[in-house]
């Protein structure tokens, strides 16, 4: 309908003004649909416009994420800038940080990281101050470099140094809370609640276990031998011995390993060395961040490792609760514990949380550390066979005066033997660098000596073991450094295996009584020396924290002639 002029000026008033609008707007209406077609006679629909604008909006979207993300890590990068600009600050000493990677960036594809701080410790021992700047990734860290800063870090101002600054979660991952990495006054309490467990009347009980061991090991290295020899790998027929050491002590159990390569005490074993969660750059970030890990509630360990050992505990406390066996190892010692815990002693005793996290480091701990230094005693011994001769002697002399018997008060006597596992030591720190962690400033009269806190601390072991102004000739493998009056003629901390001061390694007794009880067996009754397939020199795995064989060990055994 259209209104014609004439029909708008015949309308009243009131009825008018209505009227007047309402054609006003049909009359646009009508003209707006006119445009509408001559329009889209000249702009018909076009599908691809469509698309053509989708991907604009595509584009648009994506150029918003890379624009997102370049601001992320640019502000990432200001961030390591800022910290990786510490110690130049300062003026301390240290090598240019990569911006990601910090002073790590050759682990774990070019140099094992005890091998990293050994070749820092040597680079800037003569610098004036007694440690040096280093960068674990973003962390910053001080090496120190200075044998009186070592004394006073471990000793003599351990309060300073009490902590670890390692990853444990007792809430979400309960097996790495052990007493080697909690801290504070956790770790006052559950250390002096475990010494007891490791006093040398708890070893001569736990000593006929560990002979018990040694003896089938000597039947297993008889039958792989035979009449003529044969070439073995080393590692993992020590490993079954320790295993089966540590399953018995710990545990109470007969876990077979050296009759069966799969026994599960093995198996995993291995695993909870090698085997983490999640791989990759969240355990560098786990390593790095550890408190910010924990309020993540991230996990190190796997979950069938966490199980395996859970159960194995549990069954082990209800066995022996239910059967009132005792054993005087390390496991009734514990049980102990949990008991009081349970009867509302909680100064003296453990949770099953706490018990189990123990028996878990005690396990892996003596498996690894105790295996892997018997493999390197041989590895050496093979290379110096006069060495491996007088060895056998002492131990045949003094098997002679105890009826060829192995016992507690003999093995305490094979001197040499000791020298032996201390020189292996010295070479291969199971784990080659120690760390602490500052709780509060360290600010000793010098002020060379400041340690901000917050800073974790390197010691590097493996540098001072090499140290030619402590050890002469390091790379040289020489027992006779360990008499007593050569250890006496050197300052105290330069012998790092197991640490130093209040925080030393618990067990350093029980590892030192199954190596010396294992190699005696083993060089007693058998030659060992360089096959074709031995490596020499040494590689080493380099993506593990701890110094292990490359490919294990391989050399020749023979029978030694009665």
């Amino acid at each position: 309908m259209e209104c014609a002029p004439e029909e708008l000026k015949s309308k009243g008033n009131d009825d008018d003004e209505t009227s007047l609008y309402s054609c006003f707007m049909l009359e646009t209406e009508n003209r707006e649909r006119e445009r509408e077609t001559e329009r889209a006679s000249f702009y018909p629909y076009n599908p691809v416009d469509t698309a053509n604008g989708d991907q604009c909006q595509t584009e648009s979207k994506m150029s918003l994420v890379v624009a997102l993300i370049a601001i992320v890590v640019s502000l990432i990068l200001f961030a390591a800038r800022r910290r990786h600009g510490y110690w130049q600050r300062r003026g301390i000493p240290h090598d240019v940080p990569h911006p990601l990677f910090g002073n790590m960036k050759d682990w774990p594809k070019k140099r094992h990281i005890a091998v990293i701080f050994k070749d820092y410790y040597r680079k800037y021992k003569s610098a004036k101050y007694p440690f040096a700047g280093f960068y674990f990734f973003f962390t910053r860290t001080a090496v120190v470099t200075d044998i009186d800063l070592v004394k006073r870090v471990l000793i003599k101002d351990f309060n300073h140094f009490e902590n670890r600054g390692i990853f444990y979660n007792e809430i979400d991952d309960p097996l790495s809370a052990t007493v080697f990495s909690i801290e504070g006054q956790k770790w006052r309490h559950l250390r002096h609640k475990l010494t007891p467990t490791f006093t040398s009347g708890k070893m001569k009980h736990m000593f006929p276990i560990v002979v018990k061991v040694g003896e089938e090991m000597d039947k297993i290295f008889s039958d792989r031998v035979g009449g003529t020899g044969n070439v073995l790998e080393i590692v993992d027929l020590v490993a079954r011995y320790t295993a089966d050491v540590i399953g018995n002590c710990a545990f109470g159990l007969n876990c077979n390993s050296q009759q069966n390569p799969q026994a599960d005490f093995v198996t995993f074993g291995k695993r909870a060395i090698t085997d983490h969660r999640y791989w990759g750059l969240l355990d560098f970030f786990i390593f790095g961040f550890p408190k910010l890990s924990r309020s993540l509630r991230l996990k190190f360990n796997v979950q069938e490792v966490e199980d395996f050992y859970t159960k194995i505990v549990r069954d082990t406390i209800d066995h022996r609760l239910r059967t009132k066996e005792k054993r005087n190892d390390f496991m009734d010692s514990l049980i102990e514990m949990y008991q009081k815990e349970q009867e509302g002693n909680s100064d003296e005793g453990l949770t099953f949380n706490e018990l189990l996290a123990q028996a878990f480091i005690f396990f892996v701990a003596g498996f690894e550390t105790s295996s892997t230094t018997m493999g390197f005693a041989l590895y050496e011994l093979a290379q110096n066979q006069d060495t491996q001769n007088i060895l056998r002697n002492e131990i045949n002399d003094v098997l002679a005066n105890h009826n060829n018997e192995f016992t507690y008060e003999g093995v305490k006597e094979m001197k040499y033997l000791e020298q032996v596992v201390m020189e292996t030591l010295r070479k291969y720190p199971v784990l080659a660098h120690l760390t602490r962690k500052t709780d509060t400033d360290f600010s000793p009269e010098d002020p060379k000596y400041f340690i901000a806190k917050g800073t974790t601390v390197i010691i590097p072991a493996l540098g001072i073991h090499y140290d030619p102004e402590i050890y002469p000739e390091p790379e040289k493998f020489q027992p006779q450094r360990f008499t007593e009056e050569a250890i006496a003629a050197r300052p105290a901390c330069t012998w790092l295996p197991f640490g130093e001061g209040p925080r030393n390694c618990i067990g350093l007794r029980f590892g030192i009584m199954q190596t010396c009880v294992g190699l005696a067996y083993l060089i007693k009754g058998y030659n060992f020396s360089v096959a074709s397939e031995t490596q020499i020199p040494m590689k080493m795995v380099l993506k593990s924290i701890l110094l292990s064989a490359e490919n294990g060990i391989h050399l020749k055994v023979a029978k030694v002639s009665k």
